[in-house]
């Protein structure tokens, strides 16, 4: 047997177990997608009549954790989409196994850089209990 069969451990077994994604939900994770980028565009023309410069746009995808096996997922993400901010577009979102049951958020975000803070988006999400 030789050694590049051997396995080091750093599959990514997480993605494996997670259900495979059907056609349908593909295409509506897609143009939710498509949405997002468009929203972030029209978010940052108008802001860029403000600023200097380029505009720099991020995706950014949060894992929000629950606090434990009690929580309502379904509450969590529509505590965190109810966070409004200039240059804040949510994307979708799907929860995903974390093990033995428990389960977090998996949110995708479009944001114009000099508008929205990561610390402060994150200081507002951590805020819901």
């Amino acid at each position: 047997e030789s050694d590049d069969s051997f396995n080091f451990g750093d599959s990514d077994e997480e993605e494996d177990e997670a259900p495979k994604e059907s056609e349908l939900q593909k295409m509506r994770r897609l143009a939710a997608e498509k949405k997002a980028k468009m929203d972030a565009e029209e978010a940052a023309k108008k802001a860029a009549a403000g600023h200097q410069g380029p505009i720099t746009k991020s995706n950014v995808i949060f894992d929000v954790k629950p606090w434990d096996d009690e929580t309502d997922l379904n509450e969590m993400e529509k505590c965190v989409r109810s966070i409004k901010m200039e240059g804040l577009v949510w994307g979708d979102s799907k929860f995903v196994e974390v093990g033995f049951g428990i389960k977090k958020l998996r949110i995708s975000s479009a944001i114009v850089d000099h508008l929205v803070g990561l610390y402060e988006l994150e200081d507002n999400i951590t805020e819901f209990q």
